[in-house]
């Protein structure tokens, strides 16, 4: 399995053992690795390599959000990237309690990438088309993205669990 980490985020993959398929043909991005697990299986997959299954943990949704919204996001990281990623780790665990989550250090470029990146349907029937099983996890709870967009925009081209009470973390209190 590969598993693709979250904006500013490493090793992360354990809050999700109960969500992952652990097999080696499975692809699993959290967040912002969403993205980054979408791009390594459409590569893997032009290559003729095998893979079954892309699970997306709460994908970095943000194509319903304002270019005002945006533009402060990426405001707020330039004037204290420090107090940025503090807070954008303290939501994702809102409104329950914090888990210990290592981070590192993140790029204004990847902060754009992903407020501004627009998923395709395109590349989900592309997916499909190859035989891939899709499933996306999204928490109703969610503080970091449009978790109400997100389920509409993938019940298209994927599985898609929508857990009540859980947030960005897919935590359940």
């Amino acid at each position: 399995m590969q598993f693709f980490s979250g904006f500013s985020l490493q090793n992360e993959e354990y809050l999700f053992d109960k969500y992952i398929d652990n097999s080696a043909y499975s692809v699993c991005g959290f967040s912002y690795g969403s993205i980054k697990a979408l791009a390594y299986v459409k590569e893997q997959l032009k290559l003729g390599n095998r893979v079954d299954r892309l699970q997306l943990l709460s994908p970095a949704f943000f194509q319903t959000k304002s270019d005002k919204f945006k533009r402060l996001q990426m405001l707020a990281y330039s004037k204290n990237k420090i107090e940025y990623i503090k807070q954008f780790i303290n939501s994702c665990f809102s409104p329950y309690e914090k888990k210990i989550v290592e981070s590192e250090k993140a790029t204004k470029e990847e902060l754009d990438e992903l407020l501004n990146y627009k998923w395709d349907l395109d590349d989900f029937r592309y997916l499909i088309s190859k035989g891939l099983h899709v499933e996306v996890y999204l928490g109703a709870e969610d503080k970091i993205i449009d978790a109400d967009g997100a389920k509409e925009f993938f019940l298209e081209v994927s599985t898609v669990t929508y857990m009540k009470n859980a947030n960005h973390f897919l935590q359940i209190n």
